[in-house]
């Protein structure tokens, strides 16, 4: 086959079998995708230099604990809330949830790492995979950070993505980037990092049924631990990570 007589129009991908959704989903969640998610340690480099997170077992612990409570438990509910506005077409809550989001982090690390993240995702979204709606509340922000979780929120609800696999999509990528992460560290070797993705499923799919089912009022974490590693991060000497 010569490379014009490949099809250039959709349908690509089997819509009953897979849902319309899904490729858009994999390819924003992979971590091809130009968001930098890989530079990020989430101060897992900290801990793993303190001796803290040192095998599979303390880094399970440690990757379950910011799914469950700490910034997954955050950025579930803003893609939730952001996901919901768009649905709606209401750019003012998007933008509320976007500014929740922003604020919700414990260090400047962890800031970066939404912003930094949440700007790469949409400019690449307005580029390759262009979505009026998600377009016209980016000309709204006029230059102002963006709320990793907020933007993909958006994003998978103008797709018609169900907000159940957008949640456990986004949650997973967490994990695995995490798990990544230990790997490059030397806390644990490949097999390993399967194991502890294999373990977090039922940790990453019950983080998705408290998600939906959350009260406004019980937003936050508790992940005290974390954030005081992304604090030493800032400073540590030696850093392989920009988190």
């Amino acid at each position: 086959m010569r490379m014009n007589d490949l099809p250039s129009a959709s349908p690509a991908v089997p819509e009953k079998s897979c849902g319309a959704g899904l490729y858009r989903l994999l390819t924003w969640l992979s971590p091809g995708f130009p968001t930098g998610a890989f530079s990020y340690s989430h101060g897992l480099e900290a801990v793993a230099a303190s001796g803290t997170v040192r095998d599979r077992a303390s880094l399970q612990r440690w990757i379950g604990a910011v799914v469950d409570a700490g910034s997954g438990r955050i950025d579930a509910d803003i893609l939730r809330d952001a996901y919901r506005a768009a649905r709606a077409g209401d750019i003012g809550a998007l933008t509320i949830a976007n500014r929740r989001g922003l604020a919700f982090r414990a260090t400047t690390e962890m800031a970066v790492e939404t912003t930094a993240q949440g700007a790469a995702f949409l400019d690449t979204c307005r580029a390759a995979w262009f979505e009026p709606f998600v377009d016209r509340w980016a000309n709204t922000l006029d230059g102002s950070p963006v709320c990793y979780a907020a933007v993909l929120g958006a994003a998978t609800a103008r797709v018609g993505i169900p907000v159940e696999c957008a949640l456990l999509g986004f949650l997973q990528a967490l994990a695995a980037n995490l798990t990544s992460a230990g790997l490059r560290l030397g806390i644990i070797g490949q097999t390993d990092g399967q194991r502890i993705l294999a373990a977090l499923e039922p940790v990453i799919g019950a983080a998705v049924v408290r998600a939906l089912s959350r009260e406004p009022e019980a937003f936050g974490s508790a992940t005290f631990a974390v954030e005081l590693a992304s604090m030493a991060h800032e400073t540590q000497y030696t850093r392989l990570f920009r988190s």
